[in-house]
């Protein structure tokens, strides 16, 4: 049995960030659990041509390797810094590029980060609806963390382990019903 594709990406520019370390840290989990193939990128794997592309033709190979990687997975996990409330605009541009169609159905393990709490409902008011258009199935468990919640990259935040854990406890449900039985 072919194993399933798990992607990770990060809106994020930033090397190292927050939140590519909240999205390598699911992603890792996820992969040694399920027994799952994985890829991680982030803005800066994509380049300079998505300031410049209308379409999936106008990126160059780097980022159509990305989005093709994305848009070719088994199970996403995206994540985003939020930016006064909201996701940046290069990481939307990207999400543009797909088409709706290249999403439907797929497992989605929303994520993103902020300076502090206020910014913890962008999951919920901005991801969860942006890939809901693309009819996505989001993980009813989605991850909010803060700049509390790290010491430099690495997460110390127990709350925030643990709530990693119960989504990556609903992941479940998908890897099964695409592969079969798992295993514990």
């Amino acid at each position: 049995m072919t194993q399933l594709k798990l992607v990770g990406f990060s809106g994020s520019y930033g090397r190292p960030s927050k939140t590519s370390a909240l999205v390598e840290y699911i992603a890792d989990l996820a992969c040694d659990r399920y027994n799952l193939t994985r890829s991680v990128f982030d803005l800066t794997d994509v380049g300079d041509t998505l300031g410049l592309a209308k379409s999936q033709n106008d990126l160059d190979a780097d980022a159509a390797a990305v989005l093709k990687a994305v848009v070719e997975s088994d199970l996403l996990v995206i994540g985003s810094p939020t930016y006064k409330g909201s996701y940046p605009g290069m990481f939307k541009h990207f999400i543009d590029l797909i088409d709706p169609e290249q999403l439907r159905g797929k497992p989605v393990l929303i994520a993103a980060t902020g300076g502090g709490e206020r910014h913890a409902l962008m999951v919920e008011h901005q991801l969860r609806p942006l890939f809901g258009f693309f009819m996505a199935h989001t993980i009813p468990t989605a991850i909010y963390a803060s700049n509390r919640d790290f010491s430099g990259h690495e997460i110390v935040s127990s709350a925030l382990l643990e709530r990693i854990g119960f989504a990556i406890d609903e992941l479940a449900a998908f890897v099964s019903r695409k592969s079969g039985p798992i295993g514990d």
